[in-house]
């Protein structure tokens, strides 16, 4: 009996997991020459400490002669007071400790940034 609930626990929790991820809407920034940005609505929601946690994707621009590299998807943490951000995953794969920082002038991290501040949280 002990051995079936060893099993059968963790896949309910992946069930779980699956069932309660919501419809995917990315909405596109501004494109630059460094690639192009998007973030997905239906994941913006307040974290536990009151700032924005938010699913984004970046595929870098194609350069003349040079294939088209893989993207990435980053979950965003984003403090609309202060304009920083920081990525706790990346390509799912966690960063502890991730720091808060500014953009630095990146056109398309300052527009989700914008975009995600101003927009309607449900």
């Amino acid at each position: 009996m002990l051995l079936l609930l060893t099993l059968f626990i963790p896949c309910g929790f992946l069930e779980a997991g699956i069932a309660s991820a919501g419809p995917v809407e990315w909405k596109e920034v501004p494109a630059t020459e460094d690639g192009q940005q998007w973030w997905d609505i239906g994941s913006l929601h307040y974290d536990k400490d009151g700032n924005l946690s938010v699913l984004s994707r970046f595929y870098p621009a194609v350069r003349e002669g040079e294939k088209q590299q893989n993207g990435s998807l980053y979950l965003m943490h984003v403090d609309c007071d202060q304009k920083l951000f920081r990525d706790t995953s990346v390509n799912g794969l966690h960063r502890f400790r991730a720091q808060w920082k500014p953009s630095d002038g990146d056109a398309l991290i300052d527009a989700v940034i914008d975009d995600v501040c101003t927009a309607e949280v449900t």
